[in-house]
């Protein structure tokens, strides 16, 4: 079975490297989003771009903003399962200081050329050791990408709970805390845990994908 695996923000699918999934991932390559497009027109466009509608058996991988994109498509077509990874399910997880920036407007004021934070802040929050990978990945980052992305997360609306969602969280999570009594939880997995607890996060995945078929 297919699971088009979508990354998250600013990331590309060298995070998915380290997985050892049962099942073929097809990693979704970011395009390039127009002007003021909506999380959810831009969602549709990967799904004629990747012609999903047509697979007879697939999944979604989404990971941290990739989550977003992931239930959005999911919502719009008729995966067997949608896996989460250090993302959120619906707005109310979302942390009042993301809302708080969602009805202030004043992202709008700020220049894409601000949009790539400096890299120690980046290893902070995303928790993590491994430098290079990091760095070589934000390097590789377009700030007119992150812009519009952060734009759609701090004003996502969703309140649609999938019924066949599989949700991994981390325990450490500093950028998107984990909540939910559905959220399976990876000890002391901070937010590039993808990469960090790999192993301990594919066992979840295959043991979790068994009881799809």
């Amino acid at each position: 079975m297919k699971i088009f695996a979508i990354s998250g923000l600013g990331v590309d699918k060298r995070v998915f490297q380290y997985l050892k999934i049962d099942h073929e991932l097809i990693h979704v390559e970011w395009i390039k989003p127009k002007n003021k497009e909506s999380i959810i027109d831009y969602s549709k466009r990967l799904i004629i771009d990747y012609n999903i509608e047509n697979e007879e058996e697939y999944g979604f991988l989404g990971v941290s903003f990739g989550g977003l994109v992931a239930i959005e498509i999911s919502k719009l077509t008729k995966p067997k399962f949608t896996i989460l990874i250090s993302s959120v399910e619906i707005r109310q997880d979302l942390s009042g200081l993301f809302k708080l920036a969602g009805r202030s407007k004043l992202i709008e004021l700020i220049p894409e050329k601000l949009f790539k934070p400096p890299k120690a802040i980046v290893q902070y929050l995303f928790g993590t050791d491994r430098r290079e990978l990091v760095y070589a990945i934000l390097d590789d980052t377009e700030e007119y990408f992150v812009k519009w992305a952060v734009r759609e997360l701090i004003n996502w609306q969703n309140e649609t709970r999938l019924s066949n969602l599989i949700k991994i969280g981390g325990s450490n999570d500093k950028l998107l805390q984990q909540k939910g009594e559905n959220t399976i939880f990876i000890e002391n997995g901070a937010h590039f845990m993808i990469v960090d607890k790999a192993e301990e996060i594919s066992e979840v995945i295959n043991l979790e994908l068994r009881g799809f078929g």
